[in-house]
């Protein structure tokens, strides 16, 4: 394994790697670190020393032609997601690629592309999907307990950039960060509207940008840095997003991001309605789901259920109910369906077409904001 980008996200893949044997024994597998590239002086190899990498480089492009790269974690800016993406998989390497997969659909389309045409794996970071409550809300869905889907809700707000002093770093730059809110959260509510109840097939959507200026950093950044006192720069995407869908199946939704929500750390979750129940997610409390099921209608208690082992992948990490998961837990999630992909074969979790259906969404929401109308998505892939 290779991780090409060591802000946050590469750390969470490296870990994730370190993990898999200790979750998933029965895969038979031990991921083993050969290399790790990041183009800021000294921050590969630092990572080299602190997670055992055989080797540390700050030019990602030296995994193409190493024969003992296999697979490369991609958790760069979103700027360089295409490059990297077309050239390693032509390359033969499979790759577990962080969202939203460049800053347009084309781009996503074109590292799809790449990897089909070499017959690699690719898998996306949509991590909130492999919660064990999500995939126990998807049963409950499937199962036809809720009735028919009539609305639903799915709001992502975080206040990451809330603080006017956060640095003007590549995330608020349209070249490097793309469209802003739409592809750091937006991106994961298309996926889970997705996952949970089908094919978006129309849609109308509004976007602001709510702290207009921002001082540009004077080093490289990390996470959500924060800049004062310098040159300042326009925030070039957008803070907010709304937006109202129409499912294939007939259902209704609203998705809402928003990155300056303060007051908000981390609100992610969702509501989804039927004529017979409802069910209910908040990340923050990982590991409850509400659920509102029965013949009362009106005035139907909510029950809230506390996920344990008969739920997705909870075995894997807990013995029993109400036993806490985290982020990272879902990142081993991911690691493991990408390595078994890779072992068996067949894709397991998340697909680069995923990622493109997500990406198509995200074009959407853009074309509506500059249309002020209704636009329809071809869910033909």
């Amino acid at each position: 394994m290779a991780v090409a980008g060591f802000g946050w996200m590469g750390r969470v893949h490296t870990q994730a790697y370190l993990r898999v044997p200790h979750h998933y024994p029965a895969l038979g597998l031990r991921p083993v670190l050969v290399a790790v590239a990041d183009e800021v002086p000294g921050r590969a190899a630092e990572a080299a020393a602190r997670y055992g990498f055989a080797s540390s480089t700050e030019d990602w492009r030296t995994f193409v032609s190493r024969t003992d790269v296999q697979a490369v974690s991609i958790t760069a800016p979103n700027f360089l997601h295409r490059e990297m993406g077309v050239e390693l998989a032509r390359a033969g390497k499979h790759i577990w690629i962080e969202k939203p997969v460049g800053l347009t659909s084309d781009d996503a389309l074109a590292v799809s592309a790449a990897a089909r045409e070499a017959g690699v794996h690719g898998a996306v970071g949509f991590n909130y999907r492999n919660a064990p409550a999500v995939e126990a809300a998807r049963d409950l869905i499937e199962s036809g307990e809720l009735g028919t889907v009539t609305h639903a809700r799915c709001r992502f707000f975080s206040d990451y950039a809330a603080h006017p002093e956060g640095a003007l770093s590549w995330r608020f730059e349209r070249a490097r960060g793309g469209s802003g809110v739409l592809g750091d959260l937006a991106a994961h509510a298309a996926d889970l509207v997705r996952f949970l109840l089908g094919e978006i097939t129309s849609l109308v959507a509004d976007t602001a940008v709510f702290v207009p200026a921002r001082a540009r950093p004077t080093g490289a950044t990390s996470g959500h840095t924060r800049a004062s006192g310098g040159e300042m720069g326009a925030v070039e995407n957008e803070d907010y997003v709304s937006a109202q869908l129409r499912l294939a199946s007939g259902a209704r939704a609203i998705l809402e991001a928003s990155r300056v929500a303060v007051g908000e750390q981390n609100a992610y979750g969702f509501e989804v309605h039927g004529t017979k129940g409802a069910v209910f997610w908040d990340y923050r409390r990982m590991g409850e789901l509400g659920v509102s099921t029965g013949t009362a209608y009106q005035d139907q208690a909510v029950s809230t259920i506390q996920i344990g082992p008969a739920h997705g992948e909870y075995a894997a990490f807990q013995p029993g109910s109400a036993n806490g998961m985290g982020l990272d837990d879902l990142k081993v999630i991911e690691a493991h369906r990408f390595l078994r992909s890779i072992f068996e074969g067949k894709s397991h979790g998340t697909t680069l077409d995923d990622a493109v259906a997500s990406a198509r969404i995200l074009d959407a929401l853009s074309e509506s904001v500059a249309r002020r109308s209704w636009v329809d998505l071809d869910i033909r892939m």
